[in-house]
């Protein structure tokens, strides 16, 4: 009788402890529960690392300064006596500094871009010049052409830090005149037709679609392709494009409410919109 009281007493244990089990299997684990801006933020990690350490990166960099230096080139050689002075218009941003830093300060952090951190970014003047920026900048400046940074950096909260930042990186034409941050419009076109009314505009400079006078601001991703598309003969003349792989307007495109979804939905967005294929799949 003790033995079979043994064995009883043993069967019910094992199986509160099974009930146990499926209970708790029943409850979601705490990673599958809350999926963190830390966690999307792994996501940049590939580009980041491809922004500061690939010869690749540098290579299109160059390639996109050596591009705009023989319009300019052409532009000098052709320009004639009546003519508007020659300028270029570029962005600032990825475009000849590089803020990739600032990026990687979110990595293994729960946080993300905002406005209060990027004026934090700004004020400290730490952005570096992109490979061969300084030396292009002032090859043009040599040769009699006015440079333009039409950037959207904040008029009242980045203009201090962004002079002070473009002038410790010796980028010549650093002054108000010159130095169009945005005002009361993220739209830039308004900025680049003021500086076409007065010069012969050589190339537009940027990483962003938004960074050309070609009207993909606020634009579904389909119509920013199309738009593109239509101007390719433009690139690599009029238009120069530098390598962005970690933010963009591309990315807010990817949804028209992009920007209200929590990370775990930004997250599935993402994935849901790459092609992809399998070898151990028909």
């Amino acid at each position: 009788m003790k033995k079979a009281g043994v064995l009883l007493s043993t069967a019910v244990s094992m199986s509160i402890l099974f009930s146990a089990s499926l209970v708790m299997a029943a409850q979601p684990t705490q990673s599958a529960a809350a999926y963190t801006q830390q966690d999307l933020n792994e996501q940049d990690v590939m580009g980041l690392l491809w922004v500061q350490t690939s010869a690749e990166y540098r290579e299109l960099c160059y390639q996109a300064y050596n591009a705009a230096t023989m319009e300019v080139d052409k532009a000098v050689k052709n320009a004639k006596k009546g003519d508007k002075p020659l300028a270029i218009v570029l962005d600032c941003d990825e475009t000849v500094l590089d803020n990739s830093a600032s990026q990687g300060g979110y990595i293994n952090h729960n946080d993300a871009y905002s406005s209060k951190n990027w004026n934090k970014w700004m004020a400290a003047a730490k952005a570096t010049a992109m490979p061969g920026a300084t030396e292009y900048l002032q090859g043009v400046a040599a040769k009699g052409v006015e440079i333009f940074y039409v950037t959207n950096r904040d008029a009242k909260t980045g203009f201090e830090g962004t002079i002070k930042n473009l002038k410790e990186l010796k980028f010549p034409y650093v002054d108000a005149k010159h130095v169009l941050l945005k005002t009361d419009d993220s739209n830039k076109q308004g900025r680049f037709d003021a500086v076409a009314n007065k010069y012969n505009v050589v190339v537009y400079m940027g990483d962003n679609a938004g960074d050309l006078p070609i009207g993909t601001y606020h634009k579904s991703m389909k119509d920013r392709n199309n738009i593109v598309d239509q101007y390719k003969d433009k690139f690599g003349t009029k238009f120069i494009v530098l390598p962005n792989p970690e933010y963009g307007d591309w990315e807010s495109s990817l949804d028209p409410n992009y920007w209200s979804l929590s990370a775990q939905e930004k997250s599935d967005l993402r994935k849901s919109l790459i092609k992809k294929w399998r070898a151990d799949q028909n």
